[in-house]
Order: structure tokens, then sequence, then C-alpha cells
């Protein structure tokens, strides 16, 4: 059998209100183009023969219609907000294809908020239908059948969250500030995807500018911005702001690696 080749798959590369935001009347959020249509960010990593989900938000369902998707070996949690873990209900129909949980991995104390979220997955007696988790708290390099894993610490604002390095892909959204421990694990990287909210300064998320510079530190072969919000401007125009080897990702975008 031959393996299809590495690959991500960007599911989802907008805020955790989506583009076009209810109620705005920003020109972004009336945009026709589809780049700028962006659903909660999301992605579906292919890397020797395993499907590895990042983050599992409320629009999962219809992301993995869109890419006429229907397996997930394993789940990677950056952290427990709801644009990143909303959408964890939504794996029972992968549940039931597969006859067997679905692992998902994250920190202890997103686990725990799993567990809160989802009570009724975890019930001594399930009803019938509810999905089935099987968790695991991140301790080290995640090790999977022919495949291993390397959490990158970083900080959103003050929480602790997980970037993930799987192969030459690096995989680092909702980052305010990653240490130069940290950026060491993943220079040179073939693939950085990181997220780049808007110009201006946020409090818990790199904006342009500062994505710009974590990229020129890490100096990977190419760089894909995500988590992106409509005050960055239409899809066209951040092209044109980017360096050569820096791209704005895009639902439905799908890059090998």
């Amino acid at each position: 059998m031959v393996l299809q080749k590495s690959n991500i798959t960007f599911l989802g590369t907008g805020t955790s209100q989506g583009i076009p935001v209810i109620g705005s009347n920003d020109p972004v959020c009336k945009s026709m183009d589809t780049k700028d249509k962006r659903l909660r960010t999301s992605a579906l990593i292919h890397y020797k023969g395993v499907d590895i989900l990042i983050d599992c938000g409320p629009d999962f369902r219809q992301q993995m219609l869109r890419e006429n998707k229907s397996n997930v070996d394993v789940v990677l949690i950056t952290h427990e907000h709801t644009d990143h873990t909303g959408g964890l209900d939504d794996l029972r129909p992968i549940n039931f294809l597969k006859g067997q949980d679905i692992p998902i991995y994250g920190k202890e104390r997103v686990l725990e908020d799993i567990k809160r979220r989802y009570a009724y997955a975890f019930a001594e007696e399930k009803y019938p239908g509810a999905p089935g988790f099987e968790l695991h708290s991140v301790q080290g390099i995640i090790t999977l059948p022919n495949v291993s894993i390397l959490p990158i610490n970083v900080l959103h604002g003050k929480l602790p969250i997980l970037g993930f390095k799987i192969g030459g892909l690096s995989y680092i959204t909702d980052a305010s500030y990653v240490s130069e421990e940290e950026i060491e694990k993943i220079k040179h990287t073939d693939i950085l995807v990181i997220n780049a909210l808007r110009k201006d300064a946020h409090a818990s998320h790199f904006n342009l500018t500062q994505a710009l510079e974590f990229i020129d530190k890490v100096k990977p072969q190419k760089a894909y911005l995500t988590h992106i919000s409509y005050q960055l401007g239409f899809h066209e125009e951040i092209e044109k702001m980017l360096p050569p080897n820096v791209f704005p990702a895009y639902d439905g975008l799908k890059v090998e690696f």
C-alpha cells in the first residue's frame, strides 16, 4: 500500500467569532471572496498514515463535510477555549464508524475542562449514542504508532497552552509569547503555522508584526498565518503585505510537507 503524502488541511482559519461576524457591517465580513470566509481555527494533518486533528471547534461538523473527510485517529487540543473544544461531541459519527473511543491529548487542566463540559461522555452508565473519549495528559513527547509528536509550550496571554511539531510541520495558534527555548525546538522547520490576529496589538494573540518577527526567528521554509480576524483585512490585501515565503492560510487550503 502506498501511503498518502504528509499534508495539512486547514479546516478553519478564523478567530473565536469566525468571519463574517454576526451583525458586522465591516467590508471584510461582507466580502464575496470565499477566502475571506473563515470558520474557527482547526487543522487536520495526515502524517505517516495517521489522521491527526488539532483542535475541534464548534464548526467541526461543517468543516469535515466540506472537505469530505470522515476519519480522525487522534485529537490534539491546544487549550480549552470553546472555539477549540466546542465541537468534540461531533466526533460521535467517527466513534461509530471506527467502533472505538477517540484518543484526545491535552494539558491536564484542559482534560478536566473537557470532563466538565462533556460529563455525559464519562458517565458510568452512558446513554446510547454518547461520544467516546480516551483522555491522555501531555507530559512530554506524544508517542503514537509510527508517529512522535513534540509539544511546544506557548503562552496565550497568561494561559499556558500547547503547540505541536509533527515531522516537518510546526503548528502554533493563539500565541502571544513563545520562549527562546521553545523556539529552538522548531527552528528551520519546513512548515510553520502561526497565528496573526490583526495589525493592532492584542493582549493574548500575536498581531501581524509579532507573527512576522516570530517567523524571522524560526526561519521556516514556508509559513502560514492562521487565527485571522476581519481586522487584518481582505485575503488579497494580506497577501501583498507578506514576505515571499509567508502566506495567509484560508479554509480548505491543503499543504504537503
